[in-house]
């Protein structure tokens, strides 16, 4: 059932272990369990090859990290932006893609605010840089929080800074909808 569903929404399931645990007793998680006498263990397949374990700690090792996106240009979406103390302006959000360091001069779109990065922080410790996937805090320039908010992307300004769209094409899959889709129907939809 999991399989088909996972084949469904476009993965192929040969690439997904599937482990049985419980979380109750520990079976499964860190050693295998006596009490599944049937489960033989899980076996995927990807790029890098074939692995195999028999629990979910070892099917959490063998998950691959994906290929962060630094070559291309810095495009950082705001989850917020808070005014601290004694610090100034402080937007927050996770880097999707480039790299962002102190030093460099960012642009907010669409707002179109453009302003240097005084510091960069993760979890209350400095970094020399930020990457892909990093949740980062970083302090900017003569900005108020008034200039710039939640959902206005940074960029490099010397990089392709990101622009304004009038519009934009996307794919969209729903998954688990109650009811029907017909005539009328207003789904809210966040981007």
């Amino acid at each position: 059932e999991t399989s088909n569903f996972i084949k469904k929404v476009g993965y192929n399931p040969k690439t997904v272990p599937f482990v049985p645990i419980s979380g109750f007793h520990g079976d499964n998680m860190l050693a295998a369990s006596a009490n599944c006498p049937w489960y033989k263990g899980w076996e995927k397949e990807t790029k890098a090859g074939k692995s195999t374990g028999k629990t979910l700690l070892e099917a959490i090792d063998s998950i691959e990290p994906p290929k962060r996106p630094v070559d291309k240009p810095l495009r950082l979406p705001l989850q917020d932006v808070y005014k601290i103390g004694g610090i100034g302006t402080v937007p927050v959000g996770r880097i999707e893609t480039g790299v962002i360091k102190p030093g460099m001069v960012v642009t907010f779109a669409p707002s179109n605010v453009t302003t240097e990065v005084k510091s960069v922080e993760m979890h209350h410790e400095q970094l020399t840089e930020g990457v892909p996937g990093d949740n980062v805090g970083f302090n900017v320039k003569n900005v108020s929080v008034k200039e710039i908010r939640r959902g206005n992307v940074a960029g490099d300004s010397k990089n392709d800074p990101p622009l304004a769209a009038a519009s934009f094409d996307a794919q969209v899959i729903v998954l688990n909808h109650p009811g029907q889709v017909g005539a009328g129907y207003a789904p809210v939809l966040d981007c």
